[in-house]
């Protein structure tokens, strides 16, 4: 029996890319919960083109070991790098990007280069870095500038390419609301800080960005919390991931949305 033969792009929780003769779903499952060398928890990876080729990678060469056991069963994963992927692929080759829950529920969502154009945030934006940066950022720029801006205009705090996604996060309710006067709205996040950040960037519109903390808090987050979509930047290049409506969750994606 032959099987289709896919490069996925891991994103979280490790940075790798890798081939699998496994469907995406079969994929998602079998990292988030199928195999105890793997992870348990949340995974993210998109698939790239299988035509895709860098000299960075040897591609050719793992591709052609991808089989297992005479091809009577699927190879489930055969590393091709874990080490400075992101930077080396063309993100016009991504496919679909796939969110799996803690329990191997898979979502798969449609890159456009389309994006929302209405204001994406209350006052300020706050954006996990995914990869191949980990850092949490308040931010008085759009998700499209603010791709642009960690990939080509700072070299010291961004990266050639930068996946990343938007938090849920009410500015205005934060520092104004007496719910936030003790705990923070943000796991794993200094509630003083977090106040600090966001005001130094209210104040003086013309700062870009705030570093909140080092550590991501994507592991700590459920896929709920996340506002609107994922992106992938490359300069001005973007590619944008829409999560689907609550509504459209609802009536189309239950099992997953009940699990996220």
């Amino acid at each position: 029996m032959a099987f289709e033969k896919h490069l996925y792009l891991i994103l979280h929780p490790n940075e790798a890319l890798v081939a699998s003769q496994l469907t995406p779903e079969e994929f998602g499952k079998h990292y988030a919960v199928g195999s105890p060398r793997h992870f348990s928890g949340k995974v993210i990876f998109a698939e790239v083109d299988i035509n895709f080729r860098h000299m960075y990678f040897d591609i050719d060469a793992i591709l052609a070991r991808t089989e297992k056991d005479g091809g009577k069963v699927p190879k489930r994963t055969k590393f091709i790098s874990s080490y400075r992927v992101l930077e080396h692929i063309d993100v016009n080759q991504l496919k679909d990007l796939y969110l799996v829950t803690v329990d191997g529920k898979v979502l798969g969502i449609r890159g456009s280069r389309e994006y929302p154009k209405e204001p994406p945030c209350r006052l300020v934006c706050v954006y996990q870095e995914i990869a191949p940066l980990h850092v949490l950022v308040a931010s008085n720029l759009t998700p499209p500038d603010f791709g642009k801006f960690l990939t080509t205009e700072v070299k010291t705090k961004g990266a050639p390419r930068l996946f990343f996604t938007q938090v849920e996060l009410n500015v205005d309710e934060l520092l104004h609301s007496k719910k936030y006067e003790i705990s923070s709205p943000l796991p794993n996040v200094n509630l003083g800080h977090l106040k600090e950040g966001i005001r130094a960037l209210v104040d003086n519109p013309d700062k870009k960005t705030k570093t909140i903390s080092l550590d991501s808090i994507l592991p700590l987050l459920s896929y709920r919390n996340l506002h609107t979509g994922f992106w992938f930047a490359a300069g001005s290049d973007l590619i944008f991931y829409a999560l689907p409506t609550v509504a459209e969750m609802e009536s189309e994606h239950e099992s997953w949305w009940r699990s996220a």
